[in-house]
């Protein structure tokens, strides 16, 4: 079993998930009392986010690429970035270490496609919806991306940093997120993606009969697959099954 370092404590909420989803994966695989060999550095996503505000990415990325390090140096043969916005600097920490690093996008694409997905619905922080880095991902691999309203936009980001980063989970945000998903169903969106790491705390497949790509279950899975030197054929996608219980 290989090793996975993970990125995290941006926000530690969605942290949480990974640490657990992955634990359960390899000992879903391997059986007994298996668990997966973890290197975690969590950051102060304080530091973290008055760098997504004042736009001082390179400083973000010289703190993520610097941690990346650690994580390898301690032992990580791959390293995952626990947050869909920081993907921003998945260049810069890619480049300062040795072992792969699973870019978030690239594993969500790869389980669009095998559900036969092409056009697709994107919920995430503002920086994620909006700018390039991660949409261009997704349309490099040929997918239609849909983002909601400019004011739908201001909506979830709020939601995401004001709420669920905090671990506050309200009916009333629910409610206005599920109204945002089938306006993108509306809109042609054969899927939606979950494209921030704690959106999954929020809305879950049993809320919805469009099929939900939930960005922490996919990340978590691909991470169990390097580790245990699975191919993507080998498996079933935790977030397929999540969707065929539904």
């Amino acid at each position: 079993m290989k090793t996975i370092g993970i990125l995290g404590g941006m926000s530690w909420e969605s942290t949480v998930t990974y640490y657990k989803v992955i634990n359960e994966l390899v000992r879903g695989r391997l059986g007994g009392l298996h668990s997966a060999q973890i290197v975690l550095r969590s950051l102060d996503f304080e530091e973290i986010e008055r760098c997504q505000s004042s736009g001082d990415w390179a400083r973000a990325a010289e703190i993520l690429a610097e941690a990346a390090r650690g994580l390898e140096a301690a032992g990580a043969d791959v390293i995952l970035i626990a947050t869909n916005t920081m993907h921003k600097v998945a260049p810069e920490v890619a480049r300062a270490v040795t072992v792969p690093l699973l870019h978030i996008a690239e594993a969500t694409g790869a389980a669009l496609a095998r559900r036969g997905i092409r056009k697709v619905g994107l919920l995430g922080t503002k920086y994620t919806m909006t700018e390039a880095f991660y949409k261009c991902r997704l349309e490099a691999q040929n997918f239609d991306v849909l983002i909601p309203s400019p004011e739908d936009i201001n909506l979830v980001n709020r939601v995401i940093f004001d709420e669920l980063c905090l671990g506050t989970i309200r009916p009333e945000s629910k409610a206005e997120f599920l109204r945002i998903i089938e306006d993108l169903r509306r809109r042609g969106a054969e899927g939606v993606i979950l494209g921030c790491t704690e959106i999954g705390l929020l809305v879950t497949q049993e809320d919805t009969d469009l099929p939900v790509f939930d960005t922490t279950l996919i990340h978590a899975e691909e991470a169990v697959r390097f580790a245990l030197g699975e191919s993507s054929d080998e498996t079933k996608d935790t977030n397929d099954t999540t969707a065929e219980k539904a």
